[in-house]
């Protein structure tokens, strides 16, 4: 993902600043620290999607965002770097240092090799470890002290996703007294897959320590009250409006459906700029009358890049008049390198792309043009702009902000999405969109056929619908329906709160960061 340009923020109307404050508690702060030469530390973008969609939220409101600041070292001048970028931010930053040890069991560990492969459906990868959970559990503990230490009655915290879970148990044990909200941008899974967890009471039971629990898509919501009913004796449920109230022996909470929106307007400014432009010039002049099939990913084994690889194959195979008209651009950006799941699935990648250029080549024409690094801002909006189809086919997503990026960045309207029904954006882009079971390889080489020779009227009706809803359904609308589902408040509820930065005058400017992103 691109991290949000924080100039692009719309203004809305600015009521009187009230005392309460946006509080956002996240595994990673949205600038990482990082050591450079001569011992130098400077602050560099995050990236991912709760980056692109919380930046411009915070960005000119104020508050706090707590987190990891990215490193294992805690250098002496850890405060006074992270109190000097807020200044500059406009909101706190709040960093959770973590050693070492705590990053390997709590993140690689229970975090993405049992959390992760577990909701995503994917069982068999899922490792059971007690030192993990341990980790875990002292982990957000420790966000939960490093909460408690400046929050108060009147703020609004949001904490985000399966990293930390289980951070409200601590603070109800510390009689936390402000409102408390929980997001999770992974799946949530059925009771049959959910009982599997060894800690599946422990984690159940957090997450109905808070006031207001969200998820991605209904799908998810079904999942999680059916595990309510499935594990907690006496539990009631009852609608009200779009959520649902869970009420349990000693307390209530609501739980709704909020599918998270990116920044499209300013996205769309952004896939416009000059340099921009000429980057696309460069890659239309040397692929001519080609179109570009893009799948864009990180290396991950729910992304399903295999399978995508596959079903091209496939495509080439049994649709031969389509080759030398068509490439396909696989770009994969590393992660968790160093792991042998991701190690193996790096290799297959290789091998089936190794297979099909091998096969299906011809003399001035190569079927895939495969990158493994990260994408800078400039070439991620100008490979969105030069695809006329966009392969988005994860086996199991939380919502997917590629596809939206993808369709806020397609400014001719002359673009098809092919977006798999496993991926949260389905729920909302599915009517447009030619949506696929990324387990069928022959259908998803058929989706990519009919997208190859799609008419130019159809392929508008169908963007136009899509940007359509990506404008409207925005970051923005997201914040908003979470808020005033949690406190009845908007996102213009939450002006910037000078007090809490004494040095800030003016307009914040940005704290100085690289232009490297990654998704």
């Amino acid at each position: 993902m691109s991290l949000p340009n924080p100039e692009s923020v719309k203004e809305g109307p600015v009521a009187v600043p009230p005392k309460q404050r946006l509080i956002v508690v996240s595994n990673r702060l949205p600038y990482v620290l990082e050591r450079q030469e001569g011992d130098e530390w400077t602050l560099q973008p995050g990236s991912g999607g709760l980056v692109t969609a919380l930046l411009p939220v915070l960005r000119d409101r104020g508050g706090i965002w707590i987190g990891w600041p990215g490193t294992i070292e805690n250098p002496p001048e850890l405060k006074e770097i992270f109190r000097k970028a807020s200044r500059r931010a406009g909101y706190l930053l709040e960093p959770v240092p973590l050693t070492s040890e705590e990053v390997d069991a709590y993140y690689y560990g229970y975090s993405n090799e049992t959390i992760w492969p577990l909701f995503h459906d994917l069982q068999s990868q899922a490792v059971f470890n007690p030192q993990y959970w341990q980790a875990y559990e002292h982990v957000n503990r420790k966000f939960a002290e490093t909460l408690l230490s400046v929050c108060r009655t009147d703020d609004f915290v949001w904490i985000h996703d399966y990293q930390l879970i289980d951070v409200a148990l601590h603070l109800q044990k510390s009689i936390c007294p402000a409102n408390l909200a929980f997001f999770l941008h992974i799946p949530f899974p059925n009771p049959d897959i959910y009982m599997k967890l060894p800690e599946r009471q422990i984690l159940l039971n957090s997450l109905l320590s808070y006031d207001l629990v969200g998820f991605q898509t209904q799908r998810d919501r079904r999942n999680f009250i059916q595990c309510v009913r499935t594990l907690v004796k006496n539990a009631r449920v009852r609608v009200e409006g779009n959520l649902h109230v869970i009420r349990t022996e000693d307390r209530e909470l609501r739980v709704g459906s909020f599918p998270i929106g990116i920044d499209s307007v300013a996205m769309a400014a952004r896939a416009g700029a000059q340099e921009v432009q000429d980057r696309l010039h460069a890659v239309r002049r040397r692929f001519e009358d080609r179109q570009i099939v893009l799948g864009l990913d990180r290396l991950d084994y729910t992304k399903g890049i295999p399978h995508r690889l596959r079903a091209f194959a496939d495509l080439l195979e049994r649709y031969p008049e389509v080759r030398g008209k068509i490439h396909l651009f696989q770009v994969v950006v590393p992660s968790r390198m160093g792991i042998r799941e991701y190690d193996e699935l790096k290799q297959e990648i290789e091998r089936l792309v190794g297979e099909i250029n091998g096969r299906y080549s011809e003399v001035g024409w190569v079927p895939v043009h495969y990158f493994f690094r990260s994408v800078g801002q400039t070439e991620l909006l100008a490979f969105y702009r030069a695809a006329s189809i966009a392969l988005v086919t994860p086996l199991k997503d939380g919502m997917n902000l590629v596809a939206k990026e993808f369709v806020a960045c397609a400014l001719e309207e002359d673009s098809v999405l092919i977006l798999s029904q496993f991926a949260g954006a389905a729920a909302q882009l599915g009517r447009a969109a030619l949506v696929i079971n990324p387990y069928d390889i022959e259908q998803t080489a058929d989706a990519i056929y009919t997208a190859f020779r799609m008419s130019p009227g159809e392929r508008r009706y169908r963007m136009r619908r899509l940007r359509r809803n990506v404008r409207d359904q925005n970051v923005f609308w997201w914040v908003d329906s979470f808020m005033r589902a949690a406190i009845d408040k908007e996102l213009r509820d939450f002006p910037v709160m000078e007090e809490y930065i004494p040095e800030h005058h003016g307009a914040p400017q940005r704290p100085h960061v690289s232009e490297t992103h990654s998704l």
